[in-house]
């Protein structure tokens, strides 16, 4: 399969700047970028620091102010 697309400059030279530390050719490089970005699971996850995040010991849990909630008020319908 053959697939053209248009490249922001900066992406390209980019691109073109790594093939050639890395020593392999372009349509290689990109290949192997693609095919990492394929195998990635696509299940969108929480960063390690929101998951870890333990919360400010001496500040009130929100569970705590539920009973001063009021409830949601009825709409008269007729």
């Amino acid at each position: 399969m053959q697939i053209t697309i248009n490249l922001p400059p900066d992406l390209e030279k980019d691109l073109i700047r790594q093939a050639e530390q890395s020593n392999i050719p372009l349509p290689t490089l990109i290949l192997q970028v693609l095919r990492q970005i394929a195998q990635k699971p696509s299940i969108p996850k929480w960063p390690d620091t929101i998951l870890s995040y333990q919360g400010i010991p001496d500040f009130p849990a929100f569970e705590s102010y539920r009973e001063e909630l009021l409830p949601p008020s009825e709409l008269e319908l007729f």
